[in-house]
């Protein structure tokens, strides 16, 4: 049997079937070094890897520079350079940008605080830092020196509760939703 929106998965069959974690996310950065002070010695993500490589991309050899800054779990943001402007600009997309479109990494208030503390004086002026409590989180929102947005999402006290919820009501949620019933369900805020 095929499962539909509304069979929800049980947790063995979703345990075999999800990925484990985020590897990596990857993005196009103009100036490793500039991405490397921001990343590292204002977020705090440590540089894990440098690969500089060369290989066939879209029918032409490229070179390329590929960083890594990892993240508590393992996973990791990687950043691309490439050696030649046209290559650069080939292979560097334009976004739409919006606040919605973003990565959001879970952290502690304390990290949160301090975060926001070195990018303020940091004087990233692209940076924009604001916070958003958006009731089950309370989110740091900062844009990076590449145009990404970056969310540092601290949980309610009271997450798994939370949590429990929505996964016990997530498939009628949806179902109501796409049926036309926008009210809110986040009782939270």
């Amino acid at each position: 049997m095929t499962q539909t929106m509304t069979e929800p998965r049980t947790e063995l069959n979703a345990s075999r079937t999800q990925p484990l974690r985020l590897h990596h996310h990857a993005w196009i950065t103009d100036d490793q070094e500039a991405n490397r002070h921001f990343y590292e010695d204002v977020i705090g993500l440590p540089l894990v890897a440098t690969w500089t490589e060369r290989e066939v991309l879209s029918g032409a050899e490229r070179a390329y520079c590929h960083t890594l800054y990892g993240l508590a779990d393992g996973s990791a943001l990687a950043f691309f350079q490439f050696a030649d402007p046209k290559d650069q600009e080939e292979f560097k997309t334009g976004i739409n940008t919006t606040p919605l479109r973003h990565i959001a990494f879970k952290v502690e208030a304390e990290t949160q605080d301090a975060i926001r503390e070195r990018v303020t004086a940091a004087d990233y002026p692209q940076a924009n830092p604001h916070v958003l409590d958006h009731g089950f989180c309370v989110s740091l929102y900062i844009t990076d020196p590449n145009g990404l947005i970056l969310e540092f999402a601290v949980d309610h006290p009271d997450v798994e509760k939370i949590d429990a919820e929505r996964r016990a009501t997530a498939h009628a949620d949806l179902g109501r939703w796409l049926a036309g019933d926008h009210t809110s369900n986040n009782n939270w805020r």
